[in-house]
């Protein structure tokens, strides 16, 4: 049942109905169970990297170091919004506190900002290796990995604060539903029943942001890509080119999303695009991630293995 809350002559929204799932009727259960598995593919496949690179003394480096980070990250990311659509799809109950949506909010843009100042930490990781090597152990060291890491944090956990506390502050008194998978900032700001033209500023220093990291990155493997295709040795082109395939891969398919979803300016699309728009940025992306480090990377795939011969040899022992 959705609640409003009366304040002086108005009726104010207290939660917020995601008006999209009533119309799935029997067909919720035919989407559920495939999204259940997706999401325990992410979190198991991201752990799973995640506690190969911790264990691997051999994938003790920073570039291994930052995709580490990244898959911790990607399963808090996909937390803060699947199991809420899991809810949804199967429960009578399609709606969110005021106070739930604001937090899913902030955790969702936080950690994917974060994601992306994490990538842009990989790119320059991979420019010095390839472009500097025999500079790469003077200046990559893991304190400066570590800095970079606690920076992408402080970037992505501040910068969006000031936005979600301004929407904490607006009047919700009509409509109240959301015409959205999960919540997100312009969903949402359509319902607020005042100005909310100050977003513009507050999208315009995201909009930054978002530039910002991408020109890095792309420069950065621009010029890797030049230096790799100089290389004399054509086995010295083949090996620095898987390893900055996956990289490549996954910063194609994570500011992809992000730019269709986020940068379209005056662009609109109908409820149905949106709706396909935000299931590639919030499952797809983040599903086919564990699958490009895995099996694109020879070095993630000797240490997974090893790991399993590992376990059995414990098994074996312990009988």
């Amino acid at each position: 049942m959705t609640q409003f809350m009366t304040s002086g002559n108005q009726t104010m929204v207290t939660e917020f109905l995601f008006s999209l799932f009533l119309h799935l009727h029997e067909g919720s259960l035919l989407l559920f169970i495939p999204l259940l598995l997706i999401y325990g593919f992410i979190i198991t496949g991201n752990l799973m990297i995640f506690i190969v690179i911790q264990l691997d003394i051999s994938l003790h480096t920073p570039m291994y170091f930052f995709i580490s980070v990244l898959s911790f990250l990607e399963i808090w990311y996909t937390t803060t919004t699947i199991p809420k659509i899991l809810s949804n799809l199967v429960s009578d109950q399609k709606t969110i506190s005021l106070a739930g949506c604001l937090m899913q909010m902030y955790f969702f843009h936080s950690l994917g900002i974060t994601e992306g100042c994490v990538l842009t930490a990989m790119a320059i990781d991979r420019y010095i290796a390839i472009c500097h090597p025999l500079r790469y152990s003077m200046i990559m060291t893991f304190k400066l990995c570590n800095q970079l890491t606690a920076g992408s944090c402080l970037c992505g956990f501040f910068l969006v604060l000031p936005e979600i506390v301004w929407i904490a502050t607006l009047p919700f008194c009509g409509s109240n539903e959301i015409q959205q998978i999960f919540c997100d900032f312009t969903p949402v700001l359509s319902l607020a029943c005042t100005d909310t033209s100050l977003v513009v500023i507050v999208d315009t220093i995201h909009v930054v942001e978002i530039l910002a990291s991408f020109l890095v990155i792309a420069l950065s493997y621009i010029r890797v890509i030049m230096v790799i295709l100089g290389m004399p040795s054509a086995e010295g082109r083949h090996k620095a080119f898987s390893t900055c395939a996956a990289h490549v891969a996954v910063f194609l398919l994570f500011f992809g999303s992000v730019a269709v979803m986020y940068l379209r300016f005056s662009a609109t699309y109908s409820v149905f695009w949106d709706t396909m728009i935000a299931v590639t940025f919030v499952i797809l992306a983040p599903f086919l991630n564990p699958i490009i480090y895995t099996l694109r990377n020879k070095d993630m795939k000797y240490a997974i293995g090893r790991l399993f011969r590992c376990q059995k040899r414990a098994v074996g022992v312990r009988r």
